[in-house]
């Protein structure tokens, strides 16, 4: 449902959560704004209230959106935010709503290769930015020299990558609740593109062999333990198959919780917190979640 229709941007109501996440599930958003571009955000921004909510949603493949919703406004930046210009000496800037595998492919047609991994991240360049997101050995910040941040009030900063403290799946350095990222300049190096072309095909073929692409997830759900990966804990406890409703441990790779077609978002937690317990209780260890919760229960 419409609300009101800015100069440029949209302002939605009650709008459906699940069409806007991977994973299909959770309730609506009290408010969305779907900005046209920067400038028309940065004005809407100015609009909205100290005391208001503010969620910032991407391709929603990280994103588990609890079954009450979400209160305040939801900012989509997915497809809206979407500016890439090459900026000479192997520098590219891109905005928070381009997809991660866009990245990929318009470093490569400049000559300019290392993100590579990017190709198998399903998400946007601004949640690879708020969580370090990395695939087949290469993270995120490691290309990172600068970034741009909005604040509530809508002004504009740019800070250096030293500003922030990165590990893994963990960036520090924004002000919680009242900074997002707008954008992030991206340092890389020249080199063999036919190669890297090559290097894009593998990873992507290496993704579709292992992981349950044909039904709704959210990718990794739990964060690899120092010296260990999630997906063999899991499956060392028995629990690939294990279902509660629709929400089901993938047979494919027991780190990927799958929705087989009737799952509630309060499945899926049941579920990520059975799989906490049982893999503490077998091994010892305790995984900690890489996907995001967001919502009322």
């Amino acid at each position: 449902m419409v609300e009101s229709v800015s100069k440029q941007g949209k302002l939605l109501l009650n709008e459906n959560m699940a069409k806007y996440t991977s994973w299909r599930v959770g309730g609506v958003a009290e408010q969305m704004y779907l900005p046209h571009d920067k400038a028309d955000l940065i004005a809407f921004l100015q609009t909205i209230s100290s005391t208001t909510a503010l969620f910032w949603l991407g391709l929603g493949s990280n994103l588990l959106v609890r079954d009450g919703g979400i209160s305040g406004v939801v900012i989509n930046t997915r497809g809206r935010l979407k500016t890439m210009r090459y900026l000479g000496l192997n520098r590219v800037f891109v905005e928070v709503g381009v997809s991660c595998a866009r990245v990929a492919k318009f470093c490569l047609e400049h000559g300019l290769v290392g993100v590579e991994f990017l190709a198998g991240i399903p998400g946007t360049m601004g949640g690879a930015l708020s969580m370090n997101a990395g695939a087949f050995g290469g993270e995120t910040w490691d290309f990172v020299s600068a970034v741009e941040v909005v604040n509530r009030a809508g002004k504009v900063m740019r800070k250096p990558a030293s500003d922030f403290a990165v590990s893994y799946r963990k960036v520090v350095g924004l002000e919680p609740n009242s900074e997002w990222f707008l954008g992030v300049e991206l340092k890389l190096s020249e080199g063999d593109t036919v190669a890297s072309q090559a290097r894009i095909k593998t990873l992507l073929a290496h993704r579709a062999f292992t992981q349950p692409l044909n039904l709704p997830s959210c990718g990794s759900v739990f964060k690899n333990p120092t010296g260990d990966y999630a997906a063999r804990l899991i499956e060392a406890t028995g629990l690939k198959g294990y279902a509660i409703g629709g929400a089901c441990v993938s047979e494919k790779h027991a780190n990927f919780i799958v929705n087989t077609g009737n799952a509630t978002a309060a499945n899926i937690e049941e579920l990520i917190n059975y799989v906490q317990q049982q893999v503490q209780l077998q091994h010892g260890v305790l995984l900690q979640t890489e996907v995001c919760r967001v919502g009322n229960a």
